[in-house]
């Protein structure tokens, strides 16, 4: 799968989940930090990638409607810190078809994961 990390993400999964097979870019090496949630969303477009991102303003089913981008998983764990999030992510990847994300928009929290689809 092809991966567009956010900036509130650590760096470290970059690493990890590469590790797993996929092919992972990040907001910072693209040289989008600081930029707007839409400039980061077209980048992910452009490159076809799945974001992955703690930014709730990505949580609006009605901009980011299934099916019409690449997917997109928005983790809303409660004590986020940078191991928790990196174990939390690579669990998921590691055990999850996360193959068939393609297009959805996928909710984690620490102990919750919903994939909405594409109608």
């Amino acid at each position: 799968m092809k991966i567009k990390l956010d900036e509130n993400l650590p760096e470290r999964l970059v690493s990890e989940l590469s590790q797993l097979g996929h092919d992972v870019d990040t907001v910072p090496r693209e040289h989008l930090a600081g930029q707007t949630d839409e400039q980061v969303w077209r980048a992910s477009l452009s490159g076809n990638r799945f974001l992955i991102t703690q930014d709730l303003d990505f949580s609006d089913m009605r901009l980011y409607t299934p099916g019409t981008h690449p997917g997109l998983l928005l983790l809303r764990i409660a004590h986020p810190s940078r191991d928790a999030l990196v174990e939390r992510v690579v669990a998921l990847f590691a055990s999850e078809p996360v193959d068939q994300w393609q297009g959805c928009l996928v909710v984690v929290t620490g102990h919750k994961l919903r994939v909405r689809r594409p109608l």
